[in-house]
């Protein structure tokens, strides 16, 4: 492992000679066998992509490219019209409903994109507000995703997932699907159920035995009550539309998600880039594909090394599995009292007395995405070489949350 370490961070180094830090790159290598992995973890369904989770309109367009890919899931309506309008995909599903009234009426105004893009729903409160913004007698169908929450409910009280939509049980859903039938200008076309409990929950987080024993337990639960729970929903829903596609899913559950039969697609993103969060999966770890380097500037003392920046937080929970990790030369750590900061962050371990200054120290982020947002464009590397530099939404001067 540590050769591989260092083999991984002298490619890194010689491909990125000429730059300054800070900078984030993308090793294609990994991230196209991450693309494959996924494909084949999917068995056969295909698999749409989160865009949040790449945040590169060039390289949403290489996985989708690839085989197993079809369609994008989009965080908000303009980011899914961006996308359209540019060449993208002419399949974007919104994965949160819209709020946008500027976005929600160009959607309505222009029927390629109405044809391209499906708004999610998860109440009448959405289709109120978005014939409020439509303009008077506009009533072109516009395309809609009902999103079932999957969360875990075993006993009164107990709450196991995250809190999305209020559409938990069959007889909701098809309530839901019900009116949406008998209102003009709308057409349901997909369920959508994103098991956050299993498929963004770590089944083996370091050092940390009796809890991972308990997150096991628990998505072991929730997945069989999911596939029945899931199924009679679909059933329900179906009675009122005819559904083009459910889907479910995330990277840390490609492989079980496909498995239910009532699921026609899965998606999966972060697996592309393969960040720390999923280093705490038993079932499948991508390989790391995206990296950020930060430069040391100072050795307050002999065993430490500080570089300039590296508080790249990711978002979520306050904890520590939201900092980023000090990845190459293996044997980094952040110090517990200053952690990953705003300017500078120090860094201990056996490692870092080797450490000059102008060396580069070698980041991963906690989440995918989300590196796009500190950075205007990821540098593409093979072997030791970068053979493109392309934009990230921050690059092209977009910042749509």
């Amino acid at each position: 492992m540590a050769i591989e370490s260092d083999k991984l961070r002298d490619r890194l180094d010689r491909a990125t000679a000429h730059l300054d830090p800070p900078y984030a790159v993308v090793d294609l290598t990994a991230f196209d066998a991450n693309s494959a992995a996924l494909a084949d973890r999917a068995a056969g369904k295909p698999l749409r992509l989160a865009s949040k989770s790449v945040r590169s309109r060039e390289l949403i367009g290489r996985a989708l490219a690839r085989p197993g890919w079809r369609g994008v899931m989009a965080f908000t309506l303009p980011e899914a019209i961006w996308l359209v309008r540019a060449g993208v995909s002419d399949d974007v599903l919104v994965a949160y409903p819209s709020a946008d009234r500027a976005a929600l009426a160009e959607l309505a105004a222009d029927p390629t994109l109405a044809a391209a893009i499906t708004l999610m729903i998860d109440g009448t409160g959405q289709l109120d507000f978005i014939d409020a913004v439509r303009a008077p007698g506009q009533r072109a169908e516009l395309r809609l995703c009902l999103d079932l929450d999957a969360s875990w409910r075993p006993l009164r009280g107990v709450h196991v997932g995250v809190r999305r939509s209020p559409v938990h049980s069959a007889r909701a859903a098809g309530a839901l699907a019900a009116t949406v039938a008998g209102r003009a200008g709308f057409r349901l076309v997909g369920l959508m159920s994103y098991e956050a409990q299993i498929a963004g929950l770590g089944d083996a987080p370091p050092g940390r035995t009796l809890l991972a024993g308990a997150i096991r337990l628990a998505q072991r639960g929730s997945y069989r009550e999911l596939l029945a729970r899931r199924g009679a929903a679909v059933a329900a829903v179906r009675e009122h539309a005819d559904l083009e596609f459910v889907n479910g899913g995330g990277t840390g559950s490609v492989a079980a998600t496909s498995a239910d039969p009532a699921v026609t697609e899965v998606t999966a993103g972060s697996g592309l880039y393969g960040p720390t969060l999923f280093d705490a999966y038993r079932a499948w770890r991508p390989t790391p594909a995206a990296f950020f380097a930060c430069a040391v500037v100072r050795r307050p003392t002999p065993e430490l090394a500080t570089v300039l920046g590296g508080g790249w937080i990711a978002s979520g929970q306050a904890a520590d599995s939201r900092l980023p990790r000090p990845w190459l030369p293996a044997g980094l750590k952040l110090v517990a009292t200053e952690g990953a900061g705003e300017v500078q962050t120090p860094l201990s371990g056996a490692a870092a007395a080797t450490l000059r200054v102008g060396d580069r120290v070698w980041f991963r982020h906690a989440k995918a995405g989300e590196l796009c947002e500190r950075v205007n464009e990821l540098h593409l590397v093979e072997g030791d070489a970068i053979v493109a530099t392309v934009p990230t939404y921050r690059g092209e001067g977009h910042a749509f949350l």
